[in-house]
């Protein structure tokens, strides 16, 4: 399917675009992954089962759908989605490991460790992760916007955003949690990506320094109001329907918005970010319309 099919659909069928930009990342991902071969087979099978065939795409689709509105490039947008979903994955296959999280399952099927062994799920999480960085240096882009979509990515996913993240997660104790401490972890663990995502979309179409701090202002509360349904879908979910285990966090005793301020609490915090969030879009009025309907997607979704 052309991008032209997602350039050229409506403002009304939005699980329509993200289905269809869905498709093309998928396609695009199976195209940029290199096909098992030679004796090191394994590592190229592991990457791409942990890539392929799930997920919602919805940091590719927050790129795509930014250059869109800003009238750039959506096809070097895929690829700068497809380089981020790369980096995504990596830290889901890392996440899951049982030196981490020690999860079982992920997007509906056994974690990458468990389909084949502890050390391929570390490999094949180096892998996508070094893959992300190959892809964006072939880009076709200029080469100052190659340069700041790549040091960008870095920085997002590195010691100051997911990584630095993750290390806060597994290091700070469960009693000094508070709500201050769980939105600044998530902020670089989970918000920093969703940050990246909207941002590149920006620097691919060329966004202003006044519009790209709109785009993040919209990123950061949408990424935090995400990370809250996370919270609320642990508590209220079901794994076949969440595609991964659930109850998890209660059952650890971790602090997370939901034991911090309740359920109903959770929830009109996620709904208050989600209407901020929204209004950081004013200045590009219904051209933004489906960024606001991400919104909307991103607090309804029930996985």
């Amino acid at each position: 399917m052309p991008l032209s099919a997602v350039s050229q659909s409506t403002n009304h069928d939005f699980p329509e675009r993200l289905r269809r930009v869905a498709d093309l990342v998928e396609a695009r991902l199976d195209a940029l992954l290199p096909k098992p071969a030679g004796h090191q087979a394994v590592i190229f099978e592991a990457a791409r089962y942990a890539a392929l065939g799930g997920g919602k795409r919805l940091r590719p689709f927050l790129t795509v759908e930014t250059a869109r509105m800003l009238g750039g490039p959506m096809d070097a947008a895929l690829t700068v989605g497809c380089a981020l979903e790369c980096l995504h994955v990596y830290s889901l296959v890392h996440d899951d490991l049982p030196c981490m999280d020690d999860d079982d399952l992920r997007r509906g099927k056994p974690t990458v460790h468990k389909a084949y062994d502890e050390a391929i799920g570390v490999l094949a999480g180096d892998a996508l992760l070094t893959q992300s960085f190959e892809i964006l240096s072939e880009a076709d882009l200029s080469a100052d916007v190659r340069v700041t979509v790549i040091s960008e990515l870095a920085k997002s996913g590195g010691m100051s955003g997911m990584i630095g993240g993750q290390v806060v997660d597994i290091t700070v104790a469960e009693g000094e949690r508070d709500e201050a401490l769980i939105t600044e972890l998530q902020a670089m663990k989970t918000g920093a990506l969703i940050d990246y995502a909207v941002k590149a979309g920006g620097y691919v179409a060329g966004a202003s320094y006044t519009e790209l701090e709109a785009l993040s202002a919209y990123a950061r509360d949408m990424g935090l109001a995400f990370q809250i349904q996370d919270d609320i879908l642990d508590v209220t979910g079901d794994a076949e329907t969440v595609g991964k285990a659930v109850g998890k966090d209660a059952d650890l005793g971790k602090a997370t918005f939901v034991s911090i301020l309740g359920l109903n609490g959770a929830r009109d915090r996620a709904k208050a970010l989600g209407v901020q969030a929204k209004n950081h879009l004013e200045p590009w009025g219904a051209s933004a319309q489906t960024l606001r309907q991400t919104v909307d997607f991103v607090l309804e979704r029930e996985h």
